[in-house]
């Protein structure tokens, strides 16, 4: 039998013990957490933090948001889970929920951000043999240089992430991977009739927040529909008001064949991930051809109404959009005044800093930690990249208040 811990952790003690019995498959910042609240979390011996990763945009709504939290717990006291076997008296109401919030016209729960993507794939797969006629076995899919969409074997595939997919082969085949924000790219892979969709990032989060050119999304969308291709958006990161509005594409005024949704579904209190398309699309799945035992579980479903009422009411792409655009362009004062800052990036409040100096330094992940240490806590992606992407309940005084610290580290360093 395990040994009860009654005396409270160190943060010294927590971290040796993940690091003694747990899967080394992490680098985290050396801070553990024990409490969040809005856009605050504390450690274990009680120092307070700004968030300013969101836990990879999840907790867009503020860490233990008190109506996605009362939502979890009623539907916890009163039923978990069913599976699909049988039918439950949340799931219909939350499928007819997402629909219209996102206008589409059927939904396919999932339960994380890859899951959703596997499940897109199958969906666009299917349609290609089903609707378009893609002799069997022989569909394609185009996806982008620089992509994340998450960690199952057939998704590294097409990843071009050394750290992602080396030593982890044999790779799944029926993926062509193009130049991200390249139409002429695009426009020359779907020659192939064989192509059935295009799966891509609004904005590449994981890569850097790599921002694609204005008009880009319009002219995927316009390339997939004249040749009868699907365009699926990976939205798990960018989804649910991150960048300004409800959903990235909204910038592009573009509508995705498959939308892909995950992470801040839940407001970070559960997991909780979507595939929302069309009736001729979704229809392609007969029952026993796709599922999963927890996709669509009563609390999922309570939780992730409850969080997508608080993103309509607290107006928070709203908030993104203002606030982003007053971290952009506090940063690019600090890119003139310090030459540390090469230049910021974004949308909303999904931002980057690229730091000047190459990616094999370290200097990103010391300016993370001398952060940490002045109460601010955000993460380096791709070595020379700080992301900056705080909870999108922040007031502007918090904000300014952040890019103060952010200010006095940089300066200081």
């Amino acid at each position: 039998m395990a040994e009860v811990m009654d005396n409270k952790l160190s943060s010294v003690e927590a971290m040796d013990l993940e690091n003694k019995y747990g899967a080394h498959n992490y680098h985290p910042l050396p801070v553990v957490l024990d409490r969040g609240e809005g856009v605050f979390v504390w450690d274990l011996e009680g120092k307070k933090y700004y968030d300013f990763l969101s836990a990879y945009s999840a907790v867009n709504q503020g860490h233990c948001h008190p109506k996605i939290v009362e939502a979890m717990v009623n539907q916890a006291r009163k039923l978990t889970l069913t599976s699909r076997a049988f039918y439950n008296s949340v799931l219909g109401p939350y499928e007819k929920f997402v629909t219209e919030f996102f206008g589409y016209d059927k939904v396919l729960p999932m339960n994380t951000g890859a899951e959703a993507v596997e499940t897109a794939l199958k969906l666009c797969r299917r349609w290609a043999y089903d609707k378009k006629g893609i002799p069997a076995n022989q569909a394609k899919i185009i996806t982008c240089e620089g992509n994340f969409h998450g960690r199952t074997t057939t998704i590294i595939s097409f990843s071009t992430d050394p750290d992602s997919n080396s030593r982890f082969g044999p790779y799944t085949p029926g993926f062509e991977v193009i130049p991200y924000n390249d139409l002429d790219a695009l426009a020359k892979a779907l020659e192939d009739p064989n192509v059935a969709g295009f799966l891509v990032e609004p904005i590449q989060g994981e890569a850097g927040v790599n921002v694609p050119d204005e008009g880009y999304l319009r002219g995927v969308a316009k390339l997939c529909k004249e040749k009868n291709v699907l365009f699926m958006a990976d939205e798990v990161q960018t989804g649910v008001a991150r960048t300004g509005r409800l959903v990235c594409i909204d910038h592009d005024e573009v509508k995705a064949d498959l939308l892909i949704l995950g992470k801040a579904m839940s407001g970070g209190a559960y997991p909780v991930s979507a595939v929302l398309t069309s009736h001729e699309i979704m229809d392609v799945i007969k029952p026993g051809e796709h599922g999963s035992t927890f996709g669509g579980n009563p609390i999922a479903g309570e939780v992730a109404i409850a969080a997508l009422k608080v993103v309509r009411d607290e107006k928070l792409s709203e908030n993104a959009e203002r606030l982003g655009k007053i971290f952009r362009a506090e940063m690019s004062k600090l890119a003139d005044e310090c030459n540390l800052v090469d230049r910021v990036r974004g949308k909303g409040l999904l931002n980057a800093v690229l730091i000047n100096d190459t990616p094999e330094s370290s200097t990103a992940w010391d300016l993370c930690v001398a952060m940490k240490n002045n109460g601010l806590l955000a993460k380096p992606t791709h070595g020379n990249i700080i992301r900056f992407a705080p909870p999108l309940v922040m007031t502007e005084e918090q904000l300014m208040e952040c890019v103060a610290i952010i200010r006095k580290t940089f300066l200081e360093f």
